[in-house]
């Protein structure tokens, strides 16, 4: 049985053109290598669409690779669905002081799911402990 794991939006990134961290290009190239040997599942969701329309709004980019990017993504990753819970728990912890709700909602969708969620975020990992967030389906690495 293969790992399934939810990608932060950092990862998705050098998909559609956007240069990110060299640890995430690194830990990209490792998956799609997990990925393409079958060894782990990959998935996103809607959510990690609209924070990479976000991004790119605010940079130069080419829309060929951006297309290229966004169809790759659609053809050789499974679409994680958030549960109506997922949105309201994370209005919840939005309320307790965490300013990103998409990422409290790619967590929270990746918990409902029974996915690891992989990120690099420490600050969202931290505040999620600090509220007495169960944290075990985020992994830091692979």
């Amino acid at each position: 049985m293969s790992m399934r794991v939810l990608l932060d939006t950092s990862f998705l990134l050098p998909v559609v053109g956007v240069r990110v961290r060299e640890v995430v290009d690194g830990a990209l190239y490792r998956l799609w290598q997990l990925h393409k040997s079958g060894e782990v599942e990959l998935f996103y969701t809607d959510f990690n669409i609209v924070e990479i329309v976000w991004k790119l709004s605010r940079l130069e980019c080419d829309p060929s690779i951006v297309e290229k990017g966004l169809r790759s993504i659609e053809r050789s990753m499974s679409k994680a669905q958030p549960r109506p819970g997922s949105i309201l728990k994370a209005l919840e912890l939005r309320k307790k002081g965490f300013r990103d709700v998409i990422d409290l909602l790619l967590y929270l969708t990746a918990k409902d799911n029974g996915l690891l969620f992989l990120t690099y975020d420490v600050e969202l990992v931290r505040f999620l402990k600090d509220v007495g967030e169960d944290v075990s389906n985020i992994a830091e690495n692979l």
